[in-house]
């Protein structure tokens, strides 16, 4: 048995444990059942449940959730609508998102995937200073997938954000402040 203080106690009958547990107004917990004799320790057991719950919560806020967007291209895509799906992935790419992009095959399309892989690889090229190419091209059945990942991990980018929300704060109160001085005058 191990005190309340961590001193050992040495081995305790159960009801002569559970009695010393009680006049310090603690539990008793058995801490290693295997082992023999099994040892328990004096403690405070709802306080120990609320220790392990608030690391549990601070392992869970330090976590990053990973978030995979997906965008479908079709093979005969127009420059214009090219532009603007590229646009949106470069956006969740700085949004710290990984993204994945698809180019559908319809009918005849089924037997040129090179034109597919030309169409991704283009795509990787210019997006190449935000985005790294996780997954290569890669064709599943009707459709052709790449994976690109931000070059900026998410959460070096929210730190980055929480630096530059007061120093943004500040300036706006200056400039009221400078528009209420020329009002005056």
């Amino acid at each position: 048995m191990i005190g309340y203080s961590g001193e050992q106690v040495g081995i305790v009958d159960t009801d002569k444990a559970l009695q010393m547990a009680d006049e310090v107004g603690l539990d008793l917990v058995e801490i290693s059942p295997d082992a023999n004799p099994p040892v328990c320790k004096v403690m405070d057991f709802g306080k120990y449940k609320y220790e392990i719950a608030q690391k549990a919560r601070e392992a869970r806020q330090n976590q990053t959730h990973i978030v995979v967007k997906e965008m479908r291209l079709g093979l005969k895509i127009e420059p214009h609508d090219y532009e603007t799906k590229r646009n949106h992935i470069e956006k969740f790419l700085k949004g710290g998102d990984k993204v994945k992009v698809t180019v559908q095959f319809r009918g005849r399309e089924q037997t040129r995937p090179e034109m597919g892989y030309r169409l991704l690889m283009k795509l990787a090229e210019e997006l190449a200073e935000m985005a790294v190419v996780e997954f290569a091209p890669k064709k599943e059945g009707r459709s052709m997938t790449m994976v690109l990942g931000p070059t900026v991990k998410k959460a070096t980018q929210k730190k980055s954000e929480k630096k530059a929300a007061p120093q943004q704060a500040s300036a706006p109160a200056a400039s009221s402040a400078e528009k209420e001085t020329e009002v005056a005058q």
